[in-house]
Parts: C-alpha cells; structure tokens; sequence
C-alpha cells in the first residue's frame, strides 16, 4: 500500500525540487497538492506547481488557495527565487490546468478520505490553519504533519528572529502548531553548511543530464546567488526539499526531541519567532504559575529535528533526479 501525502506549497525554486522528489518516490501516492501565497502572489505560486507536475508526468490534483495572510499583508520572497519563483527562465504549464476547488476545501476532504496521511509544508500555514478553523478535528485524522518552517536554533533568514514561513503568517502558524496534530518542524538551519549543494554537487547534478536535474539547477540560480549574498556560503540552499526528504525517511533526521514550541505574534521585533522550550521550563512546577498567568494556551509538544543526515539526504535528492 503506498503512503498517502497532501503537500501544501507556495512553489518557489526549492519547493519545485520537493514536489519533484515526492512525485518521483514509488511508494509515495500524493493525493493533492494545495497552493498558498508565500513566496511569490498565488497565481504565480500555482503556475509553478501545475509546471512542476507536468515536468514530472503527474496528473496529482493541484488546488489554488490563500491569497493573503489570515491577517497581515503579503510579503514575497521574489530577491531570493525571481520574480516569477523559478529563477525566471519563462517556465509555464502546457497542458496542466489547476482543479476549481479551493484549497482550503481539498485539504479538508484529502484528509478525511484518507485518515493518517501525512501533510507536507513547504509555505506559510494559512491554507493548513483554515481548514483546522473550520474542522478542527481534522488534527486527529492526520498521521505525520511536517512542517518546513522556524529556526529552533539559529538566526532567522528574513529577519534575525524569524524564518520566512513562519514569518509570513505567525497566525497561521500558531493554529497549526497548537492544532493538537503530530508536528515534525524542520527548521532552516539544517539546509545550510554541509547540507547545501555544494559547487561539487552542483556539477554532480549537471552531470545527471536528465530534464529533472537541468531544472533543479536552473531554476534555483537566482536563488544560488541570493544565498551567497545573505550567507556568504557558496551553494544552494534547499530547505524544502530537506523537509520533504524527512518526510519520506523520518531517519534523515538523526536527532529530534520534543518540546513546546510558542510562535511570537505580538512583537514586531520577533514576529515569526519559534520560542523553542528546550530546557521544558514551562513544565517546572515553579514556572507553571508564571506561565499560566502570562498565556492562556496550553503548552503543545513539538518534535523537533536538530540535525540531519546529510549524505543520506543528498542520496535520496539525487535518487530522485536521475533518469
């Protein structure tokens, strides 16, 4: 029996590598995949993916949904995957054409009809976070719901308290992660150093000479320069696809622990910010009484990964681009 996924994207050039290596797993059945505003404006967003899919000769259901955050405006990241998400080499869909439904609406049905999926986050959680307000026992029909987002140990990459995901919608963000689902956050942080495509890999890649793998380079080289700009680091940074690749085998992360996890949404300083309880001093019964007063939430409990195995990981992402 495959493992069934619903993947939630807002297709910028490193989302387009994940969709691909799920597509191409043979034991994997993505039964829809549902489209936000994030890194680029949803119609944007949703081209991307219809593209992605088609490259991949895939007939999955993709759905358009959130335009704007539950309640901010939109902010993009077009500096670091071009204006159109894709390194704006003119990739367009020829023949695939987004379903009517909205998103919002197949996520709430893929999951229903497949209780104990998994769920895939590769943008901002305003798709994920409206069909819990509208069926909030949703979350317990979900079996795995790893979330691409926070940075749990290290400085943000949009401002130095955030990531972007998370960033773009903290309200969202914090419905899902309060949700009561079972929550692997893979955070920023494990993409970059070693985990980045090197020039080495890159070239690796080149040499794979199948149209998956021309793409996965290409339509990531405005992101390529973007993140020496930010970074100083030389590569490719490809935090979606390290998600998805724990997604697929949970040992690529080879050190989690759970913990309770807060996302700021009242500073603007820290907005986005993943306030990871590492040392669980919230579950001291010393603190209890401070915390009580302060939040009204309960404490949830986060798996958190902390580290990755990078040889497997970059072995599973070439498996998947070869030919």
């Amino acid at each position: 029996m495959p493992r069934i996924f619903l993947i939630d994207t807002d297709t910028g050039s490193d989302d387009a590598v994940a969709l691909i290596m799920a597509l191409r797993t043979p034991d994997i059945r993505v039964a829809a995949i549902t489209v936000v505003a994030g890194n680029i404006p949803l119609a944007q967003a949703t081209s991307n993916a219809l593209y992605t899919a088609e490259l991949c000769n895939s007939d999955v259901p993709i759905f358009a949904g959130a335009s704007h955050p539950l309640k901010r405006a939109l902010c993009c990241a077009d500096w670091f995957h071009g204006e159109d998400g894709l390194g704006d080499h003119g990739y367009k869909p020829k023949t695939r054409a987004v379903e009517k439904k909205h998103a919002v609406d197949a996520i709430i049905e893929t999951i229903r009809a497949n209780p104990g999926l998994t769920i895939v986050t590769l943008g901002p959680l305003t798709n994920v976070a409206l069909a819990l307000q509208r069926d909030p026992k949703l979350a317990a029909s979900v079996g795995r719901c790893v979330i691409m987002g926070g940075n749990p140990c290290c400085e943000g990459n949009v401002t130095p308290a955030a990531e972007f995901n998370i960033w773009v919608d903290p309200e969202a963000a914090g419905i899902v992660f309060h949700s009561g689902m079972n929550i692997e956050m893979v955070g920023w942080h494990l993409c970059r150093g070693e985990a980045a495509l090197s020039l080495k890999d890159i070239d690796e890649i080149v040499a794979l000479k199948t149209p998956l793998s021309e793409f996965t380079i290409r339509c990531n080289s405005v992101a390529q320069d973007a993140y020496f700009a930010q970074t100083g680091e030389r590569g490719i940074s490809l935090p979606d696809p390290v998600a998805m690749a724990i997604a697929i085998d949970p040992k690529l992360c080879s050190s989690s622990s759970q913990h309770y996890v807060e996302i700021e949404t009242a500073s603007e300083l820290t907005r986005g910010m993943t306030v990871v309880d590492r040392l669980n001093v919230t579950h001291d019964a010393r603190n209890r009484l401070i915390w009580s007063q302060a939040h009204a939430r309960q404490p949830n409990r986060i798996h958190v990964c902390w580290t990755l195995d990078v040889p497997g990981w970059k072995a599973a992402l070439y498996s998947s681009l070869a030919g």
